[in-house]
């Protein structure tokens, strides 16, 4: 018996996101693409602005207007638009409530309206956000499964999580507070608009660290995920930096230890949580690189204890575990279809 196609929409096509999520729906064998959106290319087919296409059958399609794509029947929704654009233009098709809707925006990923509202701005439907669930795939699995309207996670904050979290919800083994992330990404993770920062002349052979310490938005997501998990107020250092590289995340994270924790009960506890996972993977010995998981939706950390403190390098790809492919991971569970499909 033939399995079912799902009709599926990206709004705000042009973008990096955008451009992934159409790299993995041409490889996704019940995924069809039913409209790509974007203003600027209405009427012009999607080679004109991804020539990478040519010869896809995604590649055929044209972009349309968002009026348009309102009228286009579909069983699911993804949304690459900019914070705040998202949440004011994915309101007609939430209301619809037709389609599984993943926002790869911070616009449904918040609990909180004042926390939001503290780094982005005031949200049009607050109310919303406890209807959103976090799609944090492996911590957040029964959550999306048949959800309508999930919040995709942002790059950093995955990369911090996915080894963070189990250990805070078993709640005996690190500290909540004075946790450590030094995390460094690929200039893709700034947007495909070139700006004197990620400028190639400016970013070649070089490295630097930007918003430092409590500046980074993402901080928000990942200060709320810390507490939820630990039951209580978490605290963290978060510095990102800009890799001369195109893609891809590395994050070192520190977190103190609590008494009579060691590094067999921490590998027990992430073991339990992961073993069996596809896309999760803790090293039996030694660390990750980059190159690693570079094209793949996949998350590789390694961790060592010293010093009285936990000491964990994490590596994903920014544009695909971190935004387009735990986008498509999510709208395969959410859909009910098999959770890999589509990805590596």
């Amino acid at each position: 018996m033939e399995q079912k196609k799902y009709r599926i929409g990206i709004l705000g096509a042009t973008g990096y996101t955008g451009a992934e999520i159409l790299r993995l729906m041409a490889r996704h064998p019940l995924f069809e693409l039913a409209f790509a959106s974007s203003e600027r290319l209405a009427g012009q087919p999607l080679t004109a602005e991804f020539p990478k296409l040519t010869g896809l059958p995604v590649g055929e399609t044209r972009f349309i207007g968002l009026q348009d794509a309102l009228s286009v029947p579909v069983d699911g929704i993804f949304s690459c638009l900019p914070h705040a654009t998202a949440a004011e233009q994915l309101l007609p098709f939430v209301d619809k409530g037709e389609a599984v809707i993943v926002d790869l925006s911070a616009d449904f990923r918040l609990d909180s309206a004042e926390l939001y509202e503290k780094w982005y701005c005031k949200h049009p439907r607050p109310e919303l956000l406890a209807k959103s669930v976090y799609g944090l795939c492996e911590l957040y699995r029964d959550q999306v499964k048949g959800c309508r309207l999930i919040g995709n996670p942002g790059c950093y904050p995955t990369s911090i999580l996915l080894p963070l979290l189990p250990l805070l919800r078993a709640g005996r083994l690190v500290e909540p507070r004075g946790i450590i992330a030094d995390s460094k990404s690929g200039t893709s993770g700034a947007g495909k608009k070139a700006t004197e920062t990620t400028h190639f002349i400016n970013v070649h052979d070089d490295f630097s660290a930007y918003k430092v310490a409590d500046c980074h938005r993402h901080l928000s997501e990942i200060g709320e995920q810390l507490s939820k998990a630990a039951g209580t107020e978490a605290s963290i250092l978060f510095t990102p930096h800009l890799l001369p590289v195109a893609r891809g995340i590395l994050s070192t994270i520190y977190a103190d230890l609590k008494p009579g924790a060691g590094e067999a009960e921490i590998r027990t506890c992430l073991k339990a949580q992961y073993d069996g996972e596809p896309f999760v993977t803790l090293l039996d010995e030694g660390f990750p690189k980059l190159g690693w998981v570079r094209m793949t939706n996949r998350c590789v950390f390694g961790l060592k204890v010293a010093a009285g403190k936990l000491v964990v390098v994490s590596v994903i790809d920014n544009l695909t575990k971190g935004a387009s492919g735990q986008a498509m991971q999510n709208m395969n569970i959410a859909l009910g279809v098999e959770e890999t499909l589509g990805l590596l």
